[in-house]
């Protein structure tokens, strides 16, 4: 079975998509799903290129026990991405407004905002303005388990 291949987006991604990209890791090794997902996270702006994941979202990471990649570092999603991955997932609609930049349509229906999976159309939490990583995590963990319960659905 070939995987499903994930990319998380946020504005930098620093803070809120590699936290996703890290605690969707966690919960499918958690669950013995690792074969059926390929997971990854990319920002929309230039902004931070080449900067590793923002200390306190390490730290929010390491206090809920997730591991990381130390040697993550923020990238920028590319056209290309489009077609190799099978889901983007944006952080916020400002993310989502951002990647059209980038990426002006979605024939396959790719794209969708995180907590659109848990039923909600409102963001996830922003701790680059709040400071709060906590409320982030559990909007985080929140969209992840309810993506992964679509999955066993369908």
């Amino acid at each position: 079975m070939k995987p499903t291949k994930i990319l998380f987006v946020c504005h930098g991604n620093i803070c809120r998509s590699p936290m996703a990209e890290f605690i969707l890791k966690a919960m499918v090794k958690f669950k013995g799903l690792e074969a059926r997902y390929y997971i990854e996270s990319a920002a929309v702006s230039t902004e931070e290129i080449g900067n590793p994941i923002y200390p306190y979202a390490k730290h929010c990471l390491e206090h809920h026990g997730i591991s990381y990649d130390a040697s993550k570092s923020a990238r920028q999603i590319t056209q290309a991405d489009y077609h190799r991955f099978d889901r983007i997932i944006c952080m916020d609609a400002s993310n989502l407004r951002w990647l059209r930049r980038i990426i002006p349509t979605d024939p396959d229906g790719k794209v969708r905002l995180m907590m659109s999976y848990a039923g909600y159309t409102r963001d996830v939490a922003d701790p680059w303005y709040t400071g709060d990583f906590e409320t982030t995590y559990r909007d985080l963990v929140e969209g992840c388990e309810a993506m992964l319960k679509q999955d066993v659905l369908f």
